[in-house]
C-alpha cells in the first residue's frame, strides 16, 4: 500500500515539473505527471523485488528522484522533437 504514497507524490511532483520546464504549450498537461508516475512505479517495484524494504529512505529517494529525472528528460526530449517537427512543417507549408 505504500506504493500508492509514492505514486501520488510522483504525480504531484510531476505536475509541478510540468510547470517548471519550458515550452509548456508544446505538450499536454498530463504527459509529464504520467511519465513521472509510471517511472516511479517501475523503480519502486524493481527495488521492492530486489529486497529494499519500505522503511528504507533509498526506496523513496530512488523512486521519486528517478521518476522525476526520467520525466524531466522525456519531457525535454518531447518538447525539442515537437519544436523541430513544427518548424519543418511550417517550412514545408511555406509559413
Amino acid at each position: 500500500m505504500y506504493i500508492l504514497l509514492a505514486l501520488i507524490a510522483a504525480c504531484s511532483l510531476g505536475i509541478g515539473l510540468h510547470y517548471l520546464l519550458p515550452a509548456r504549450s508544446l505538450r499536454g498537461v498530463a504527459v509529464t505527471p504520467a511519465i513521472a508516475t509510471a517511472a516511479a512505479a517501475a523503480i519502486y517495484t524493481i527495488l521492492q523485488w530486489t529486497g529494499v524494504t519500505e522503511s528504507s529512505v533509498w526506496l523513496w529517494v530512488a523512486s521519486l528522484g528517478g521518476g522525476l529525472l526520467l520525466a524531466a528528460l522525456a519531457t525535454i526530449a518531447i518538447s525539442v522533437l515537437r519544436t523541430r517537427h513544427d518548424a519543418a512543417a511550417r517550412q514545408a507549408l511555406g509559413i
